[in-house]
Formats: structure tokens, sequence, C-alpha cells
């Protein structure tokens, strides 16, 4: 069993343990995320369609005014501290909405509208938290090493999680499912415990690092802010991102405008999707267990990061001339699966040298702010030019110089990562 979990991993003989409770915290969180989507997505449509670009923009405010908290918290507690809080802190928002929804007997419209928004910023907060933690317990030759499996942890989750929730729903209805999404979260908990320690018990070059989880975080939400304008490494970044999240919700908006065009029934949409999420996560997981590390160790961090703004580039050209469902749902999941299975992992790697401030508050505001701030962007610009009497052909003609663009940065990232990874490897210890 060991032989096929070295082999699987990747890992090393003092790296399996981490590797093992690394795979199983990211699984907690995207089983407890995957359990919560079908529930949220389900209550978007008692607000309409419409409604959507308004939640997105809801979505980005709360982040605007929390990302300030979260640079509070981590210069007031240390990071042993502060992560076990915000998983509990999410943990017990579950058990609200458990008791609200208990009491109303029903979902209501606000309570459809406040529980999109939370899942939508819960997500995006506990991954993010999620990957800094990673870049705190692995080196950037480890990560190359072991990333792909530990996001296979995630795609693992994501495929656990739909699947209790479709199995269940019709029997016990949504609510209990929020306190199956809550215990995932205690095994996060019980992940990070055993998480730290192993960095504790690292050997003494990386121990210096690790005794950091101990420590707070100097400076404030202002100083994450001037980091990225100060680094043009770190603005890439955000390019990279940003142009991700414009596409993304551009696809999104106009798989919604076809799909019912084509498909009528909403039994045989709602089918088609969940064979979709299926495929999706299939091919992510294959990918992120076969091929992530073979792909970072042959072709480079630079091939990897180019590989779904290609994939964009050609398939927006492929989706200009032929603007229909099977076009737009073979884009989406090349494009999903890519980034969960290869990008994702690729782009979690760019942190691992930076400091640690740098790989908490930088990173948190990359990941939450500028990620949500392409979502709203692009979903108001999509029904802006719908409105002046654009079609979806033509606003994938638009998107043809965002990839483009998108594929610039993501070569000068994967550039600059390597000859950083080759100084690192270089200099003296």
């Amino acid at each position: 069993m060991k032989a096929f979990l070295y082999r699987v991993s990747k890992a090393e003989p003092d790296e399996l343990a981490a590797a093992l409770w690394a795979f199983a915290y990211f699984f907690a969180l995207l089983a407890s995320y995957y359990v919560l989507r079908p529930i949220r997505d389900e209550m978007s449509m008692q607000v309409g369609p419409r409604a959507l670009s308004t939640l997105f923009s809801a979505v980005f405010v709360v982040m605007v005014a929390l990302v300030p908290l979260f640079g509070w918290l981590t210069r007031r507690f240390t990071r042993r501290r502060l992560l076990p809080g915000l998983y509990a802190f999410f943990a017990s928002n579950l058990l609200g909405f458990f008791a609200v929804m208990q009491a109303s007997g029903n979902q209501t419209a606000w309570v459809a509208r406040v529980f999109y928004v939370w899942v939508s910023v819960f997500n995006l907060f506990v991954v993010s938290v999620f990957w800094s933690f990673m870049a705190d317990i692995f080196e950037t030759q480890q990560a190359r090493r072991l990333y792909g499996f530990i996001a296979a942890g995630g795609t693992a989750g994501a495929l656990v999680g739909p699947l209790i929730t479709a199995a269940f729903v019709t029997l016990i209805g949504p609510k209990p499912l929020m306190l199956v999404s809550a215990s995932f979260l205690l095994l996060a908990l019980l992940s990070i415990a055993r998480l730290s320690n192993f960095r504790s018990r690292a050997s003494a070059s990386v121990a210096t690092s690790a005794s950091s989880l101990g420590s707070t975080l100097k400076g404030s939400l202002w100083s994450g802010l001037a980091d990225l304008v100060r680094s043009r490494y770190l603005l890439a970044i955000c390019g990279f991102l940003f142009s991700y999240a414009l596409l993304s919700t551009f696809l999104y908006f106009q798989t919604a405008e076809l799909l019912p065009r084509e498909i009528k029934d909403s039994a045989a949409r709602t089918a088609l999707l969940a064979r979709f999420d299926l495929a999706v996560n299939v091919l992510t997981l294959l990918l992120q267990v076969f091929a992530f590390r073979a792909l970072m160790a042959r072709l480079g961090t630079r091939f990897v990061l180019a590989a779904l703004p290609c994939v964009s580039l050609l398939g927006g050209l492929v989706f200009a001339f032929y603007p229909v469902v099977s076009v737009v749902l073979g884009l989406g999941l090349l494009r999903r699966s890519g980034e969960y299975a290869l990008s994702k992992p690729a782009r979690e790697t760019l942190f691992n040298p930076l400091p640690a401030a740098q790989k908490y508050r930088a990173k948190n505001v990359i990941d939450t702010l500028v990620h949500r701030s392409g979502d709203a962007v692009s979903a108001w610009a999509f029904h802006g030019l719908i409105s002046v009497g654009f079609d979806t052909a033509q606003i994938a003609w638009l998107s043809v110089p965002i990839a483009a663009a998108w594929l610039a940065i993501a070569l000068w990232l994967g550039q600059t990562a390597e000859r950083r990874a080759g100084q690192a490897v270089s200099a003296p210890p």
C-alpha cells in the first residue's frame, strides 16, 4: 500500500504523511463546499437570472469589506491559531443557517440571497487560505512534486460533495446538509493540526520557516496592496487571475444564454449539467494524478501556466464561428478541468518563495478582491454588451484578444518563476 502511495503522491518518505494530510485537508474543504453548491445554485433560481449580476457585485462588495478584517486578524493572531479559528467560524455560520431555515420552515428570498453570497465568499476564502498554508508547509521543489496530488484531494471532495447532496437532498431536505458540510470542516481542522506538527518536526533548515507559523504577520491590508503595486511579479499574478475570471464569467453567461434556447426541458438541462460536472471532475482528477507533475518536470511552469490561455484563445475562435451548446460545453470542460488540474496548482507554486506576509495578505487580496472584481466587471460587461445588441458569437470574438494578453502574461510569469526557482536552488544555504 505504501509503495502505491509513494508512486501516486510522488512524496519522499519523510513527506508522505504531510502529503496525505494535505490531501485530506483539501478533500474536506471542497467536499464541504460542493455539498452546499447545488443548494446555493437552486436558491439562486428563486431570485431569477437577472439578479445574478447584482449578486456577483454583492459578493465583491463583501470581499472588499472582509479583506481589511482578514488583515487585522493576521496581525492579531498567530497562523497556528488563526486558521482553526477561521474554519470554526465558518462551521458556526452553517449551524446558524441551519437554525434560521429550521425556524422559518422554508427558504425565503432574502435567505437565498444571503446564502448565495455567503457560499461564494466562503469558497474563495477557505481555498485561498488553504493554498497559503500549503506555501508555508512545502518549499518550491516539494510543491512542484506534490501539488498535483494535493489538488487531486480537492477534486475527490468535489466528486463526493455533490454525490452526497444528490443522494440525500430528496430524503432529508437541504437543511440537514448544512450540518454535513460543517462536519467536513472538522476534518479540515484535524488536518491543520497534523500538518502543523509535521512542519514543527521538519529539518532545521525548514524549521526556521516553520516557526513563523507561531508568529503574527506585521503590516496591514494597505501594506499588502502596496506589495502588489511595487511588485511586477505580483501584478502579473493579478493580471493572470483577472483574465481567467473575466473569460470564465463570459463563458458562464454564454452558457446560460445558449442552453435554454437549445434544450427547452428543465429536467433535461439539469441532467446534462450534472453529467457535465461529473466529466469535469473525472478529467480533472486524472490530470492531477497522472499529468501535473510530469508536465511541470518536463515542460516547466511556463508551459503549464500557458496551457489554459492557449485553450481559451483557440476555443474562443472556434466558438466565434460555431456558437452552439456543444462547443461552449466542450470549451467549458477543457477550461474548468485545466484550471483545477494544471493552472491552479501551477499558479500556487508562484507564491512559495515569497515572504510570509505576501503568502497570506497579498495573496488573499489577489485571490479574493482581484478574482471577484473580475467576476463583477465581466458580469456587468456581458449584460451591457447584450443590451447594446451584441450576440454570443460577437462576445466570443472580444474574448480572443483578452486570451492573447492572458497568454503573454502567463509566458512572462512562467519565465520569471523558473528563473527565481533556479536562483533559490543555487543560493548558498
